[in-house]
């Protein structure tokens, strides 16, 4: 068999299907079963078979997700708030209005009546559940607002310094999912405000990733889907797309409206609050399970057309001739005869 002339793959930025420019490296000997050299080549890399994912970054904010406003249900003077990234837990104040303080509880259903005694319905229900986490017994949890719940309102009313009536305004409380941070303060102490006026924003505790991404881009972001975020230090963590909402940006003078998307991704693992900061989020373009793999470093172009690797046995190398699949993370698809993982491949400096 005649000898396959050879060209090494140059390390370099490439796409999908592409290789770098080529240069001219080595001729192997007429017999390819024995190899040319006697020694082993000192760069070499090891047939790998994994999984091959290819990514397209973007840049991120970690931060904890969109805050919801907190606004007055009467009017009064504000006479106390909280520092801004305070963290408020069930049954704490969120601000104070007239010296009275306006508390939080879990659920999420909100406050929207007047809760006394005779009064039914699933909010009940949820007020009596954080009543009891508060730990206020003697009544049973279910959605009847009876004389007993109204008994335990009176001492919860008392243990607050509000006026012991035994029913709850929905003035008096608000509910979110859990824990919040508070993330702004829209007023100062002593401002009187107007009933809906907003006093502050409220963030869950989670930290979570926000990414921006074009019409173009959008396809990229599938609720529920996986995607490698990258954290201020280096540190890579896998996140999940829980939310794409669509913003339209109406157009300035006669041009058209701009659609984006904006994505928001909750960690798998825990990943601690750093305030705001700059994150790079990983979606996921194309994937090969169960593919043999080795660095783009290790293709080599055949002169008679299509790429090979440089095998490494036994002190001497042969050359394989291999189709090219995924290019991804300095790495490629290969498929070719008698190819195996853990192989030795000759890699290019």
């Amino acid at each position: 068999m005649g000898a396959r002339r050879v060209v090494g793959v140059t390390a370099g930025v490439l796409s999908v299907g592409a290789v770098a420019a080529a240069i001219v490296v080595f001729n192997l000997p007429r017999d390819e079963s024995t190899g040319a050299a006697d020694d082993t080549p000192a760069a070499t890399a090891t047939v790998t078979r994994e999984t091959l994912v290819d990514r397209q970054s973007f840049d991120g904010t970690l931060a904890h997700g969109d805050p919801t406003s907190i606004t007055a249900w009467n009017g009064g003077v504000v006479t106390g708030l909280p520092e801004e990234g305070t963290t408020i837990s069930r049954g704490k104040a969120l601000y104070r209005l007239d010296d009275k303080p306006v508390t939080l509880l879990y659920g999420s259903l909100p406050a929207y009546r007047t809760l006394r005694t005779g009064v039914k319905g699933a909010d009940v229900k949820q007020f009596e559940e954080n009543l009891w986490a508060l730990g206020y017994r003697g009544f049973t949890v279910d959605t009847v607002y009876g004389s007993a719940t109204a008994s335990a309102v009176k001492d919860w009313q008392e243990d607050l310094g509000l006026t012991e009536t035994g029913s709850v305004e929905p003035a008096q409380i608000v509910y979110a999912a859990g824990e919040v941070r508070v993330n702004s303060l829209t007023v100062q102490p002593g401002a009187r405000v107007a009933p809906d006026t907003e006093v502050e924003t409220v963030t869950g505790m989670s930290a979570l990733a926000t990414v921006s991404l074009s019409a173009r881009s959008g396809r990229l972001a599938q609720k529920g889907a996986t995607v490698q975020v990258t954290l201020p230090g280096g540190v890579k963590t896998a996140g999940e797309i829980i939310k794409v909402a669509t913003v339209v940006t109406p157009g300035e003078n006669g041009k058209a409206d701009t659609t984006t998307y904006k994505v928001t991704i909750r960690f798998i693992s825990k990943v601690e609050s750093q305030g705001t900061a700059a994150v790079s989020v990983a979606f996921t373009t194309g994937e090969r399970p169960d593919v043999l793999t080795v660095p783009v470093r290790a293709l080599v172009v055949l002169a008679e057309g299509g790429y090979g690797v440089q095998v490494v046995e036994n002190g001497t190398t042969r050359v394989v001739a291999v189709e090219t699949g995924l290019f991804a993370d300095g790495k490629v698809e290969i498929r070719g005869t008698g190819m195996q993982a853990g192989m030795t491949v000759v890699v290019s400096s």
